[in-house]
């Protein structure tokens, strides 16, 4: 009976072999080109080429036709030291894939060529245990709470809406959670904010929700600003995030966030309250509607009262800010279909969802094609404040 080294010698003659310079030589000289690491997850893990698609060993039979369906492409399996590799390779050619070679001395003759390799970042072991519901989930996974842990999210406002999306995403685990408000913890908050406590009356809101969410979750980096948005810093202020949540109770911080968004071209997770009812939905440049496609122009004042003079139910803040950081996740994990489009608005009494479909507007003077962007303006003016 031939042993494993028999069996490995023999494919040296069959199975085409290309050293790391010429793997690297082929990839460049044909995008097409898959590189795929067969080694083990705990290898992948140390360090590995950059691009390179990982599919265990053990596991190539059943991932290979999904992850490359087209038997022609031009695939270099490697392992570690060249021998696995060649395993592969063969199997691949079995398989019917007519285009694939070895790569000989595996990763450590990559490394030792000096060609360039990527050392992924990791969670830590307490971060696995933090975080073992979401790594459990296909959709997230390991590779999924790294996204939100480089995600970085600025909360508009750390009031009704600002203090449950928040705290939900620093349990989620988004990596940096930026906060502006310029107002400080009163006692009528208290019912619906849930990151402000009694103690912390008169204690500026950005300072109270940092507190709260380090406590949650000690992984995460919470910055903040204890300012008034305006249309001489929003862009400064918005430029490092990744996602703007607007969590904010007025039409001239509403319109100013989208204007802002608009022109940064990131998405803005909308969300709004009145009494009983609520509504969400995410503005996100050139792939929807921005705010003014919905409301070209504000209501009069006398019609859209603030939560001190409508009033709002403490809970319904809770549920609209869960939507909000639902969305906000969907959005680093680039996972599901986002509320692009689309309107929720939720009526408490009624235990009632119904789902709007928005349409942009053609004519839009900020995210239509084509339209340059018109400049920031008075917004307190515009809304007759």
């Amino acid at each position: 009976m031939p042993t494993c080294q028999d069996i490995l010698n023999s494919l040296k003659g069959k199975v085409p072999e290309v050293s790391p310079v010429e793997a690297k030589a082929k990839k460049e000289k044909n995008s097409a080109t898959v590189i795929i690491d067969v080694r083990e997850p705990d290898e992948w893990k140390e360090a590995r080429i950059p691009g390179a698609i990982h599919i265990p060993r053990g596991f190539l039979e059943f991932k290979i036709e999904t992850l490359v369906p087209d038997k022609s492409t031009p695939v270099v399996c490697h392992c570690a030291g060249g021998m696995r590799s060649l395993l592969s390779a063969k199997t691949l050619r079995d398989l019917g894939y007519t285009n694939v070679c070895s790569m000989s001395g595996g990763f450590k003759a990559w490394k030792e060529a000096g060609l360039p390799f990527e050392i992924p970042e990791t969670l830590s072991s307490e971060e696995k245990t933090y975080y073992a519901r979401h790594v459990t989930i296909p959709e997230v996974g390991e590779a999924g709470q790294m996204k939100l842990k480089k995600a970085k999210v600025l909360m508009v406002g750390a009031g009704g809406l600002g203090c449950p999306a928040a705290f939900y995403l620093a349990a989620a685990g988004v990596g940096t959670i930026g906060i502006v408000d310029f107002d400080k913890v009163d006692a009528s908050n208290l019912h619906r904010q849930i990151l402000h406590t009694h103690d912390r009356v008169g204690k500026m809101k950005v300072e109270s929700a940092k507190q709260t969410l380090l406590a949650l979750n000690p992984h995460i980096q919470i910055e903040t600003d204890p300012v008034r948005l305006s249309s001489q810093n929003v862009e400064a202020i918005f430029k490092p995030y990744d996602v703007i949540v607007d969590g904010s109770d007025n039409f001239p911080t509403r319109y100013l966030v989208n204007d802002a968004c608009v022109l940064l071209r990131k998405p803005n997770v909308h969300g709004s309250v009145y009494r009983f009812e609520g509504q969400a939905t995410v503005f996100w440049p050139g792939r929807g509607p921005c705010y003014r496609c919905l409301y070209p122009e504000p209501p009069p004042p006398e019609l859209a009262p603030s939560c001190a003079d409508a009033g709002v139910l403490g809970v319904l803040p809770g549920v609209i800010g869960m939507l909000e950081a639902v969305e906000t996740i969907k959005i680093i994990l680039g996972k599901g279909e986002t509320l692009v489009g689309r309107l929720i608005c939720y009526d408490a009494l009624k235990a009632q969802f119904r789902e709007l479909k928005l349409q942009r507007d053609p004519q839009c003077p900020y995210c239509a094609e084509g339209k340059k962007f018109p400049g920031f303006i008075d917004y307190e003016q515009f809304c007759r404040v």
